[in-house]
């Protein structure tokens, strides 16, 4: 039989089964030997007939006998290791709960509850004041004591409030309500108490949801609302496979479809799992879906606890939910019979995981639903070119929405040119005069701002003004960014977590003059809390949201009015809703725009129409100020006036005469190395083994971050119109050269060319 285990850069493995055990099924974990060590795996089917020559070893244990990982996610997990190049037990990690592989003990929770037996009834009704007599022995043999006589007050108290819960309390709500656990445990002995160990689910709702649980009552629908819903229910209930895209601008309803259309495909009988890009995101969806559709929705992302994510797991498996919400890695959710899929905000570049397996949530979801005969919905304002373009050639069904609810206008743009700022105040500037009156004009009519800058830190560098040099990161070719905390200034790689006090003089010169150059999150703060310093200010980043909760305590904070000004990152620039805002702010709009990426213009874009669309959601219009030095580039004009259709015709002709996606695909390969030479030359021989017809091959070449983490790093890439044949070619080059295999990276259909 086939084996998964969760080593990356191991395929399938062939194990037997001892004469005198079963076969197990597809899906069932086995414990299995690998060299001299012992893996737990998951079996994925009949292995081909093993070469004679080789000495096939037998499974050491069979843990499940039935299938622990769903035969439809199974599937998809063998989809994703060949379309993505990834080993079949890495890809089956990602769609499994913490310790599911490394430990054979599921690892529930219990808790301990009391409840009186029949004796300690009986022993309740001979309490002084009853007829006299005693009651039978107890089942330990000890004779059962009258209440008045032998027991204490506290033994008394305990048994009067278990004879009035048959079921029994939990040990906790006794020890709530002053009976201590050695009070318990004597009762238990004396046999006038049992005690038994319930399982419990932990319940990430009672830390997700909280103060801005939703009304759920039943919104009017606005007349696009209803004619997109009009298409998509019978999409849904011809149980077949279909994608649809709901393209509508920020404000426009889209969450009130998804959850219209989840609530029509329950009540057909069939599943629905929500995709969402960030963490941050979850709790606003789960209260939504939470107040409409009960106890039936579970929540999968890497926020949660690792027990919660193992409960969370076992309850959509168990089946006892038929809603699930989460980040991309809960498209492999064990969600029985989907019908319909959802994945919002399709565009956002969190749905492409950075390590092995370097899969894309949305398109994953997208063939997860062609399995299960599913509707799938992508649902953006800032669709990707290649979303757009697929719907636009029929591939997908189109669904557009172009009005607000109760058809409030988009907010008002104004784009700053930061060099004309600079020229007036002479030195570098963070808030302009426009930003700073708007902050100023909502402070005094209690209103609320949201400031964007997606760079987090205090500075961007620090360099020596005698003789230019930079502290660098001894592990990774970028400069160290300064952060700070009270007065202590440290300069940090936001790669490999190395980091150092700033020095006083500089390391090369010993010259004094260390400065600070750009800004970021951090600095943007301390202008704001100088500039204002009566203002209630928050800051999310990541630097701000490491604690488990403490995003979700920031953002409820934000929906209770208690903060006046929001700054942060990308994170609060999508999906959430905040009536109350009127005011968005970005700092250095063109921050991306010099990035060595092709698609730099389309991530400004959406960026920015994103975060403006966060401005006047509720009945108060909104207003949003756009600083940049390139106030004339046509992703920042076009993403004041939201016009998205001029931005893709702009957009896509350039990819065309460029032959970028999605004209063409791409696989980026980036190979390691202990020095630069031993990298350059592992992807001159990988890509030379990879050469063929039917696709180019460019580079190799140095990385634009030639050293990461330690290593140095070459990369190429193969650019084709079939995915199926670079694949192919690069696999058989990778079988070829199994030594310099592993020192390769691949990543089919990237997202980041660095």
């Amino acid at each position: 039989m086939s084996v998964a285990v969760p080593v990356p850069a191991l395929g399938l493995l062939t194990y037997s089964v001892p004469a005198d055990r079963a076969m197990p099924v597809a899906g069932a974990r086995v414990v299995v030997p690998l060299g001299k060590r012992t893996l737990t795996g998951v079996v994925i089917g009949l292995a081909p007939a093993a070469d004679a020559a080789f000495a096939v070893r037998d499974v050491l244990d069979v843990l499940d006998a039935a299938a622990f990982v769903p035969a439809d996610v199974v599937a998809l997990t063998e989809w994703v290791s060949e379309y993505y190049l990834s080993g079949p037990g890495a890809t089956l990690s990602s769609a499994l709960p913490p310790h599911a592989l490394t430990a054979r003990v599921d690892r529930f929770k219990t808790i301990r509850v009391a409840a009186i037996t029949a004796t300690g009834l009986e022993a309740v009704d001979r309490a002084p004041g009853k007829p006299e007599g005693l009651p039978p022995p107890s089942p330990e043999g000890l004779p059962p004591p009258s209440l008045g006589a032998t027991l204490g007050a506290k033994q008394r108290e305990a048994l009067q409030l278990l004879a009035g819960t048959p079921d029994g309390l939990a040990t906790p709500v006794l020890t709530e309500r002053g009976i201590a656990a050695a009070t318990v445990t004597r009762l238990a002995v004396m046999g006038l108490v049992s005690i038994r160990h319930d399982q419990v689910d932990r319940d990430p709702f009672s830390s997700a949801v909280t103060a801005s649980r939703p009304d759920p009552g039943e919104r009017a629908l606005t007349s696009e609302q209803q004619a997109a819903l009009d298409h998509l229910i019978p999409l849904a209930a011809a149980r077949k496979f279909h994608v649809a895209l709901a393209h509508g601008v920020t404000g426009s309803g889209k969450t009130e479809i998804y959850l219209q259309l989840a609530d029509a495909v329950r009540k057909m009988g069939r599943g629905v799992l929500m995709l969402v890009p960030e963490i941050a995101l979850t709790p606003q969806l789960a209260a939504l879906s939470r107040a409409k559709f009960g106890a039936a929705v579970a929540i999968q992302h890497s926020g949660l606890s690792d027990g919660e994510r193992h409960d969370q797991w076992h309850r959509i498996r168990r089946g006892d939910v038929d809603v699930v919400i989460g980040t991309r890695s809960a498209v492999f959710a064990p969600l029985a019979t989907p019908g319909l899929i959802i994945v919002d905000e399709e565009h956002d570049t969190s749905y492409k995981q950075d390590e092995t397996p370097r899969y894309h949530g949305r398109d994953v979801a997208i063939m997860r639903g062609k399995f299960a005969d599913a509707l799938v919905l992508l649902g953006s304002a800032t669709p990707t070119l290649e979303s757009y373009a697929n719907a636009l050639a029929g591939r997908y069904s189109l669904v557009t929405l172009d009005r607000r609810v109760l058809d409030r206008p988009l907010a008002s743009v104004q784009v700053v040119n930061m060099r004309d700022e600079i020229a007036e105040e002479g030195t570098e500037v963070i808030l302009s005069r426009v930003l700073r009156e708007g902050i100023a004009a909502r402070l005094e009519k209690k209103e609320q701002s949201l400031i964007l800058l997606n760079r987090r830190g205090f500075a961007a560098a620090v360099f020596c003004r005698q003789c230019g040099s930079s502290i660098d990161c001894p592990n990774c070719s970028v400069s160290l960014t300064v952060h700070t905390r009270g007065s202590e200034w440290s300069a940090r790689c936001h790669y490999c977590n190395f980091y150092k006090p700033v020095p006083k003089t500089c390391p090369n010169c010993a010259a004094p003059y260390m400065e600070r150059i750009g800004f970021g999150t951090e600095r943007v703060e301390a202008e704001i809390r100088k500039a204002f310093p009566d203002a209630r200010v928050a800051r999310v980043d990541r630097d701000t949201v490491r604690r488990k909760g403490s995003l979700v305590e920031t953002l409820e904070r934000v929906a209770r009015r208690e903060v006046d000004i929001l700054i942060g990152t990308q994170m609060i620039a999508k999906g959430h809703d905040f009536p109350s805002v009127t005011l968005v702010g970005v700092i250095s709009a063109d921050v991306g725009l010099g990035l060595a990426d092709f698609r730099a213009a389309e991530r400004t874009f959406q960026l920015l129409t994103q975060v403006a669309g966060r401005a006047g959601r509720g009945v108060l219009s909104g207003q949003a100020v756009i600083q940049s030095l390139v106030p004339q580039h046509y992703s920042i004009q076009l993403a004041c006036t939201q016009d998205y259709r001029a931005f893709y015709d702009k957009e896509i002709e350039f990819r065309r005469t460029m032959r970028y996606p999605p004209q063409v695909a791409m696989v980026n390969v980036v190979l390691r190395g202990k020095t630069f030479g031993e990298a350059m030359d592992a992807a001159r021989e990988l890509a030379e083994a990879t050469r063929g017809k039917g696709f180019a091959l460019l580079g190799p070449a140095p990385a634009p971050i030639p050293r990461l983490r330690g290593e140095y790093r070459a990369q190429f890439f193969l650019k084709g119109t079939s995915r199926r044949m670079m694949r192919e070619a690069l696999q058989a080059a990778l079988a070829k050269k199994p030594e310099v295999a592993r020192k390769a990276s691949v990543d089919v259909d990237p997202l980041s060319m660095l």
